[in-house]
């Protein structure tokens, strides 16, 4: 599929910046993803989609083994260097679909990923894969970024994403994930909403944008509706972005 192929060229000439993003390594929301985690120790995890590494970094001294799986080898190997480079030896890293996770039924009594879905373009198929790789009761661990429940909201940030950055597929809606998941078999129990501040000019350059593309984005968002620039509390000095506010959702949803 053309969406994965830009998925898998994208992240590999941006592997490195991933690792050091401070949206990806600092979040409050990898805090609380690992908050509501029920963990013995014992666990086997897997974290699909792993990135620059942060959550599979972070999961590692609390779980017996983390799996790390990411379509983009450049990922796999910047989230090595990482982890590894924090001492954690109990990490495997695997090249992977998450849409055709290459594991057995019920492996894994936790499945975690973070700020990836939206760029898969099956994403239901990605929810029913993360129901079939979990025990029964096993606990799914989801962190993304998701778009207000208007319209006009809507299009805004996944058309701003998708100018961004072409592998970007769609943030869903709140509701969206709350039936995608319990129509697969899932039972949401608990979720918590995060702003977050994207700095313009770091956001842009973490994907690369040339100066048309960069000057194309910057002006669709300078002409947006004012009711568009108060709701994600756009601040524009000069003619210039400086940052805007996204959201996301965090939460855990338990296979029945």
């Amino acid at each position: 599929m053309e969406i994965k192929k830009d998925v898998q060229r994208q992240f590999g000439k941006s592997a490195d910046s991933y690792v050091t993003s401070s949206i990806h390594k600092d979040g409050k929301d990898l805090l609380k993803l690992v908050e509501m985690a029920a963990m013995t120790g014992e666990e086997r995890l897997l974290d699909v989609a792993t990135g620059g590494g942060h959550t599979a970094n972070a999961f590692a001294p609390l779980v017996k083994v983390v799996t790390a799986v990411d379509l983009t080898q450049e990922m796999l190997e910047a989230a090595e260097k990482f982890i590894k480079g924090n001492s954690h030896q109990n990490v495997t890293f695997v090249k992977g679909d998450a849409e055709m996770l290459p594991f057995s039924d019920e492996s894994f009594e936790i499945v975690t990923c973070r700020i990836a879905p939206h760029h898969f373009p099956n994403v239901k198929s990605f929810i029913d894969e993360a129901h079939r790789v979990l025990l029964s009761n096993g606990q799914f661990l989801l962190d993304d970024n998701v778009v207000p429940e208007d319209d006009e909201f809507d299009l805004f940030y996944n058309t701003i994403e998708k100018v961004r950055d072409y592998s970007h597929f769609r943030a869903w809606k709140k509701t969206e994930w709350i039936q995608m998941l319990e129509g697969s078999g899932f039972e949401v129990f608990e979720w918590h909403r995060f702003e977050k501040t994207f700095h313009y000019e770091p956001w842009c350059n973490r994907m690369k944008l040339s100066v048309s593309e960069k000057d194309k984005l910057t002006q669709y968002i300078l002409d947006a509706s004012q009711k568009v620039k108060d709701k994600f509390k756009i601040i524009i000095e000069d003619e210039k972005i400086i940052s805007f506010q996204g959201e996301a959702i965090v939460l855990k949803a338990i296979k029945r």
